[in-house]
């Protein structure tokens, strides 16, 4: 389902959302469906998601597709979930071409087999002229990012480029994986979780954060349109006091 609201005035620049897409096992046990059933479903949210981003003129869409710790579920998940992401590249990189939209992967590509890797590689090279990005984090999580950055400074150390006193937030910065887009102005959880799992942990300092309580395979549109409404009646003040008629209002 396509979102229909009108676009809000703008308080404050919305450049990058990002989703933990949560819930879509939850929403196939209420059915009686298996879980694969869920992620199948959740698919197309990815869609209507994608059309409501550029309805609202966002730049950057992030999805934590698949964590690091997700590989601790049932190998049948797992390799349901692999399958779906094969699918789905296989399926969707034509469209997303069409409609300008760049794809890119970030988190660990060693555990996918030389097939889907050579996947991923050939959807980025496809997309790569696209306007818009749409990141899915794969293999994911945010400490290892983290870690990830720390080793390649260390080297830089080790190789006597860089003395340990001169690393700064913005070398640490460049080191992460989106460090050439702006980090995400909103993410967005769904299934009425209230927490991270280890998601962007570098990125969202600042971030505004919206909790829906329905699954991911029922958050369309609509639901978007209402996140994105409650981001532009918050005041973002990155650490400064609040002024003008917003003041009192709720935001991070």
């Amino acid at each position: 389902m396509k979102s229909s609201s009108k676009v809000p005035e703008k308080v404050h620049p919305l450049r990058h959302v990002a989703i933990i897409m949560d819930g879509n096992n939850r929403w196939a046990a209420m059915r009686d469906l298996p879980g694969s059933a869920g992620h199948e479903v959740g698919v197309n949210r990815v869609r209507d998601v994608l059309d409501a981003c550029q309805k609202h003129n966002v730049d950057v869409i992030t999805l934590f597709a698949f964590s690091s710790e997700n590989w601790k579920r049932p190998d049948l998940e797992v390799r349901a979930l692999m399958a779906l992401l094969t699918s789905y590249l296989k399926k969707e990189v034509r469209q997303l071409v069409e409609r300008g939209i760049k794809l890119r992967f970030i988190g660990r590509r060693d555990n996918f087999s030389a097939r889907l890797n050579n996947l991923i590689t050939e959807s980025e090279a496809l997309t790569s002229a696209g306007k818009q990005t749409l990141v899915l984090a794969v293999d994911y999580g945010g400490r290892w990012e983290i870690t990830q950055a720390a080793r390649k400074l260390a080297g830089m150390v080790q190789q006597g480029m860089l003395k340990p006193e001169e690393i700064t937030e913005q070398l640490m910065h460049g080191q992460m994986s989106l460090s050439d887009l702006p980090p995400p102005d909103l993410c967005i959880r769904t299934a009425g979780e209230q927490r991270i799992s280890n998601f962007m942990l570098w990125h969202m300092a600042y971030t505004e954060f919206y909790f829906a309580d329905c699954y991911w395979p029922d958050f369309d549109g609509l639901a978007f349109d209402r996140a994105i409404d409650e981001y532009h009646r918050r005041q973002r003040r990155f650490g400064k006091r609040e002024t003008g008629p917003e003041v009192g209002q709720r935001h991070a």
